[in-house]
């Protein structure tokens, strides 16, 4: 039997994969994460969030799956604090480490 090979990844999926913009990327999947996080816990149908968040129910949807292109990390904001959530933005220096400064979300 052959040994199996693996690799190590960063904590960015998206810049493994060579993705564009991966840091972009990661914050909008974590933001669309909450969101669905939320409308679960709030057993939101996606029509009735489309309704809270402005969009159209196909909208949520596509997003909900992964296509979350066409959403600004400042529009999924706006998604939560229409889920009645506060969003914070925090500033800070970095902390050193072996990655340099990046965004996350908490």
């Amino acid at each position: 039997m052959g040994r199996k090979r693996f690799e190590i990844g960063s904590q960015n999926v998206f810049r493994d994969l060579g993705v564009p913009d991966a840091e972009e990327h990661l914050v909008k999947a974590q933001l669309v994460f909450k969101i669905d996080t939320i409308m679960k816990r709030r057993r939101l149908k996606q029509s009735e969030a489309a309704t809270l968040l402005g969009v159209k129910q196909p909208d949520v949807s596509r997003m909900l799956r992964g296509d979350f292109r066409p959403f600004s990390v400042e529009r999924l904001l706006r998604f939560l604090v229409s889920l009645d959530q506060d969003v914070e933005i925090v500033v800070k220096p970095h902390r050193g480490g072996n990655r340099g400064a990046a965004l996350h979300v908490a």
